[in-house]
């Protein structure tokens, strides 16, 4: 039988496209270049085995605790819990919300998530989201985001992580306006959408290891 050539230039194509999702789920930048690479979970990740993630070249993991002024992750004690038995460090992550006040959201992060000499740095997701369509003046943005790192780094007593997506960067500059250390995303290519330099870089979230169900954040931190 003849194969049609738009036919069979489809089928490479395709086979090409799964070769490269293969690679792309266990992509994860050079150990020579990053000597510290971890990930960050949420609730959606399910059941987590945490001995096994960390034997799989994983040396730290950030858990979502909260979400805006009253959202809480239903897993995050549990992990919080079983990370630290698995003898992993361990971070709390909040994600923001444009719609509710900086000190609502640091009372929700300080009465959920324990203070523990031993924990990572507490970082904040800043994104923009479906459930909040508010998009504040920048001066306002800056206050209420200065107010909640503030009040968050009372609780914890170390200097926050600022996760900023690429489009609130590029609407609010907040990583110039915040003196705080950068944590930007960008699958496979490092970003250089921040003012400042990254202090971490979300490389992927497409990678899948072992412990984990589906595909997980991938992390490095900066030589």
């Amino acid at each position: 039988m003849r194969i049609d050539r738009a036919a069979a230039i489809m089928v490479v194509l395709g086979l090409a496209a799964i070769a490269l999702w293969i690679v792309a789920r266990g992509w994860h930048p050079s150990d020579e270049t990053y000597a510290f690479q971890g990930i960050d979970i949420t609730a959606e990740q399910g059941t987590v085995h945490f001995p096994t993630v960390a034997a799989d070249g994983v040396d730290f993991v950030y858990l979502r605790a909260t979400m805006g002024a009253d959202g809480r992750d239903a897993q995050f004690p549990t992990y919080w819990a079983d990370a630290e038995a698995a003898g992993m460090r361990r971070g709390a992550l909040h994600v923001w919300s444009f719609c509710r006040s900086g000190a609502d959201q640091a009372n929700n992060f300080n009465t959920n998530v324990p203070r523990a000499d031993d924990a990572l740095p507490a970082a904040v997701l800043i994104d923009f989201t479906d459930a909040c369509a508010a998009r504040p003046p920048r001066d306002t943005v800056i206050a209420e985001l200065t107010r909640f790192v503030m009040m968050v780094e009372a609780h914890t007593g170390t200097p926050m992580l600022l996760k900023i997506a690429a489009p609130v960067e590029r609407r609010y500059q907040l990583s110039g306006a915040i003196d705080r250390p950068v944590w930007s995303m960008r699958n496979f290519v490092r970003p250089t959408y921040a003012v400042r330099p990254w202090r971490m870089w979300q490389a992927s979230d497409m990678r899948r290891i072992d412990g984990l169900p589906g595909p997980i954040h991938w992390n490095v931190v900066a030589p």
